[in-house]
């Protein structure tokens, strides 16, 4: 009995720090959402160009999400990951001695290797669990992700009181902090280890399963899309509803808090309802809260007998923010079920393919940014950015309707998951 307790509190304990670890180096990687802004106006930046500076970092912590997860199966979480944290630290602090465009895209991707810590965290404290806690496991070190609204509420206030430059040189702090506490409260088991000599080219060779082919274009949605209007949404509120920076980043964390913290509930709903039904309805309620952000201020005349008489059609700042805030949670809750499925289906090699499917989120965590501004300035509509997101989220519903929703009930008995279970 002692030695089940004694175990029982170690997970918990590499569970927490983890993703407090995991939490410090999320901010970290979407810094460029809130000290762009600044950037942005000392430069002269256009929304394409914008777009690329928020995104660079996130193309690194995409890249190295394959080979981490390699490593973290071969050689543990715990060093990879402190070796990881540790290896951002000068990065950071440099981020502040930035003066030209390209000097921050090329320290922004050395300061990006921060993403790469989801594909370590998720293998390595999902191991510590069994099969059916894993999924409440891997979800509450997601809510890692609520870094994203952490770095809201921090860097507007050093921005507006020191300066745009403060930020990295805090946030480098804090980072060795979070390492040296990682290191101190994690812990390594040599059983947890996966001996294996597959090569880099090897594991992408998994792309060829249609499942993790299907898993990748639903996380590029929940999690890249989660990342990308997490970058974006502080300059939406200032240019849209001409808000100051501060209060644009507390309204954007409306979507950002939720979207990191509630992902441990949607880590626990997966374990009951199976990973299937959650990421159905997930799909459902974004289409709709994408569908209603997509419309833009418009405003139209229509001839009455009695004249002229015009007309307005737009969200205002509440409306907005409550869609955004649903969104948020339902994207939380779909990116718990997406490594549901992982852990499921894929028990024996959960790092390799978190990390491809880690790839593809973050991939489109760096894409989307781009296409953001790249249509902004094309179109001039800011809601050009939900109408992308939108068309990506049909094409999710109709892949996941013929491979899966057409073969089975959504709800019910005969569920996908309840076959499982009773097998």
């Amino acid at each position: 009995m002692s030695t089940i307790v004694k175990t029982s509190s170690k997970a918990y304990s590499v569970l927490i720090v983890s993703t407090f670890a995991f939490t410090v180096c999320f901010m970290v990687w979407l810094m460029f959402g809130v000290i762009g802004i600044p950037i942005k106006k000392t430069l002269g930046l256009s929304a394409t160009e914008f777009g690329l500076l928020t995104a660079t970092p996130i193309l690194t912590g995409s890249l190295v999400r394959v080979p981490l997860g390699i490593w973290t199966d071969r050689f543990g979480g715990r060093i990879v990951m402190f070796l990881l944290m540790m290896s951002t630290v000068i990065p950071i602090w440099m981020m502040s001695y930035a003066t030209a465009y390209w000097h921050f895209l090329v320290i922004g991707l050395f300061v990006g290797l921060a993403g790469g810590s989801f594909s370590v965290g998720t293998p390595y404290v999902a191991r510590w669990f069994p099969k059916n806690r894993q999924g409440f496991a891997m979800g509450v070190y997601g809510a890692g992700n609520s870094g994203a609204a952490v770095n809201k509420f921090i860097a507007p206030a050093l921005v507006v009181g020191f300066g745009w430059a403060f930020v990295p040189q805090v946030y480098a702090a804090v980072m060795l902090g979070a390492a040296l506490l990682f290191w101190f409260f994690s812990a390594s088991e040599p059983s947890h280890l996966v001996s294996t000599n597959i090569s880099f080219k090897d594991q992408l060779k998994a792309l060829k399963d249609p499942k993790v082919l299907r898993y990748c274009q639903y996380y590029s949605i929940v999690f890249g899309g989660y990342v990308g209007l997490s970058l974006w949404m502080v300059q939406y509120y200032v240019g849209e509803f001409g808000l100051e920076i501060r209060t644009a980043a507390l309204l954007a964390a409306c979507f950002s808090l939720p979207g990191g913290v509630l992902r441990a509930i949607g880590g626990w709903l997966s374990d009951k309802y199976g990973a299937h039904q959650v990421t159905w309805w997930v799909m459902w309620v974004s289409w709709i809260c994408l569908f209603l952000l997509s419309y833009p201020q418009t405003d139209f005349t229509i001839m009455t007998i009695n004249g002229p008489e015009t007309f307005h059609i737009g969200l205002n700042i509440y409306f907005f923010t409550g869609l955004m805030f649903i969104l948020g949670i339902a994207w939380a809750f779909g990116k718990a079920s997406v490594f549901k499925y992982i852990g499921d289906d894929y028990p024996d090699n959960i790092g390799t393919i978190s990390g491809i499917v880690g790839l593809a989120g973050g991939l489109g965590g760096f894409v989307l940014p781009i296409m953001f501004g790249a249509i902004l300035d094309l179109t001039g509509i800011r809601s050009s950015a939900f109408m992308l997101m939108y068309g990506v989220v049909w094409v999710s519903l109709i892949w996941m309707y013929l491979t899966e929703v057409r073969k089975s009930e959504v709800m019910g008995a005969k569920s996908i998951p309840s076959v499982i279970y009773s097998s």
